[in-house]
């Protein structure tokens, strides 16, 4: 399963929906999610790909503290 934020949305999305194998790297899994949401992928620039280990995939804009 991957968890997206983007822009103030939260979703939801399978391997499969996105045509995404878990073993691909990152820059895969950003391009998959651009074009789903039919979106550049340099609109993912900011964002961090957290890998939990149950298997869950969290992208997210990067977390700015200060």
């Amino acid at each position: 399963m991957i968890h997206v934020r983007f822009e103030g949305r939260s979703m939801e999305f399978s391997e499969k929906q996105l045509g995404w194998p878990p073993n691909a790297g990152d820059e895969r899994l950003l391009a998959s999610l651009a074009q789903r949401l039919e979106v550049s992928p340099g609109r993912f620039a900011n964002y961090v790909i957290d890998r939990r280990p149950n298997g869950v995939v969290v992208v997210r804009p990067e977390a700015v503290y200060g």
